[in-house]
């Protein structure tokens, strides 16, 4: 966290001179793997078997090496190097440095005066080596622990795979193929540095102290503005106190960057924007960065779909350009209503379709609705175990409880079924899909979370065209086609399509610009409050 007073970027690399000096505390020990080959029962063999007694993975990799060391000769250097490296740039990752206690690391090699204290220094390097191999391949966190809505399965690298590709590689090349490969990565973390330096200096200067700036207004408000978007790299150096149409436009390059309307007005969302701090976007890269770490090993898919939930949008990408785009409503900020994160396949689509309503729905909405007027929500059919309509003149709805009650309710196909007139459909235990919607009029809307958990589409048939396209000369007409006779019918898609349903409040741009969006579910919060818990910082102490 940023300390008050002047603020500078703590140091990320202390240098691999360090270790040089640190050589002479390793002088005695063996000058080779092969040196010990034949010492399983040395003091150093022994050493490593007790330090490592606990954890199985290191256990067995040096038994399966003869107790060779990895870290702790002479000719280990190169390694030492990468990795001390590494753990110097950790705090550039968002990761808990202090987890790793590099400084620790570098006391205890240079305290080495027996083999047993070298066996000790050797589990030790094993172990950080193998906690940052862990946590900056696939996270620092785990995403269940902190958001149940964040039901994402992580891929995390198997413990002896690892240090014995390790052990086989070019130690430095090694230790760079641990991040996430996906450039959007390295964008986040040059952006990371960038907010530190910004934060550290105060670059981006006072906030905007009114409430609301036009095109033509004039004096120390519109200097704040001006600065701030100097700061920020949305208008060249100025020095007019006017907001004139130079202004207005990086007003609107702002706005189309932060998801607001780009009307060029700096009005209460847009004012609520310009103002949040370098640390509050700094946050935010942070835990975009652990969120790709998390997705790390994920295959994304050449062609796949992207809905972004705090962006309101769902896209479709073609070897990594999005060739779709289209505004979305996502679930509303309830704990039983946000919309989920998960990646899953989309195998097909419903023309025409019925809407289930979900059980919970059903006993929590439509039930009280019922027993206080049977005819209550007439839309809706009330439907037995058999399917079979019920006659609710028939039925004491009164009798029934949320847990009792014995009927489902369906809504049969039209236009004013609230899926609309299409759903696409990757099945999966938490219900959520993606639909048309006969409610337009929200996606108008700058905040848009007002669905109860599934992702309704502003351009639903171009949507679907655009799925079809890869299977048929005329998307159009296939799909109007089933649309036209009213029936419910399901239209398989050719080749499952991947679907990755994500939360990122910074992204970059093709031209590596960061997007920032709002923390619609608070979930990039608690991301940053548990990595701070695990000893991230945002790398500012005070100078």
């Amino acid at each position: 966290m940023r300390n008050t007073g002047r603020t500078r970027i703590t140091t990320l690399s202390k240098g691999a001179g360090a270790l040089l000096a640190l050589m002479a505390a390793l002088a005695f020990a063996p000058h080779s793997a092969s040196a010990t080959a034949d010492t399983a029962f040395s003091p150093f063999a022994q050493g490593v078997a007790e330090a490592a007694s606990t954890e199985a993975a290191i256990a067995a990799f040096y038994q399966g090496r003869n107790y060779a060391p990895l870290w702790t000769t002479a000719a280990d250097a190169p390694r030492r190097a990468a990795l001390f490296a590494a753990l110097d740039r950790a705090p550039a990752h968002g990761l808990p440095a202090a987890r790793y206690d590099a400084a620790g690391l570098r006391t205890q090699i240079a305290a080495i005066r027996t083999e047993r204290d070298r066996a000790r220094a050797e589990v030790a390097l094993s172990r950080a080596f193998l906690a940052y191999a862990t946590d900056v391949s696939s996270g620092a966190t785990e995403p269940r622990k902190i958001d149940a809505g964040i039901v994402r399965e992580v891929l995390r690298p198997d413990p002896a795979v690892t240090l014995a590709a390790f052990a086989s590689s070019d130690p430095a090349a090694f230790v760079r193929t641990l991040p996430p490969a996906a450039p959007e990565y390295a964008q986040l973390m040059k952006a990371g540095l960038d907010l530190r330096r910004a934060a550290a200096s105060g670059a981006w200067g006072a906030p905007v102290t009114a409430e609301t700036l036009k095109p033509g207004a004039s004096g120390a408000a519109v200097v704040q503005l001006r600065d701030r978007l100097v700061a920020m790299g949305y208008l060249g150096r100025s020095a007019t106190q006017d907001f004139d149409s130079v202004v207005q436009k990086a007003v609107q390059a702002f706005q189309i960057d932060h998801g607001l309307t780009p009307d060029g007005v700096a009005g209460a969302l847009t004012i609520e924007e310009i103002n949040h701090s370098p640390e509050d976007r700094l946050k935010s890269v942070i835990a975009a960065m652990e969120r790709l770490r998390w997705m790390n090993g994920v295959e994304l898919g050449e062609r796949h779909i992207w809905v972004n939930l705090p962006d309101f949008t769902a896209k479709i990408v073609d070897h990594g350009k999005v060739t779709f785009e289209t505004v979305s409503v996502v679930g509303m900020n309830q704990s039983d209503r946000r919309t989920p994160e998960f990646s899953d396949q989309m195998e097909y689509m419903v023309i025409n379709p019925t809407w289930n309503v979900p059980r919970s729905i059903t006993v929590k909405e439509y039930l009280p609705m019922l027993q206080k007027n049977p005819n209550a929500v007439g839309h809706l059919n009330v439907v037995d175990r058999s399917g079979r309509v019920v006659n609710r003149g028939a039925v004491n709805f009164a009798q029934y409880s949320a847990r009792t009650f014995p009927f489902d309710m369906k809504q049969p196909p039209s236009n004013s079924n609230a899926l609309g007139l299409v759903k696409f459909m990757f099945p999966n235990q938490y219900n959520i899909y993606l639909h048309d919607t006969p409610s337009k009029s929200l996606f108008e809307k700058e905040i848009r979370a007002f669905s109860h958990g599934c992702i309704r589409l502003g351009k639903p048939f171009d949507f679907a065209y655009a799925l079809l396209a890869r299977q048929t000369d005329d998307p159009v007409g296939e799909f109007k086609r089933h649309l036209n006779t009213g029936v419910e019918t399901a239209v398989s898609l050719a080749q499952p399509v991947p679907v990755h349903l994500v939360y990122y409040t910074a992204w970059p741009t093709p031209k590596g610009r960061i997007e920032f969006r709002r923390d619609i579910y608070g979930r990039d919060a608690a991301i940053f409050e548990a990595l701070e818990a695990a000893g991230v910082a945002l790398g500012l102490e005070e100078g």
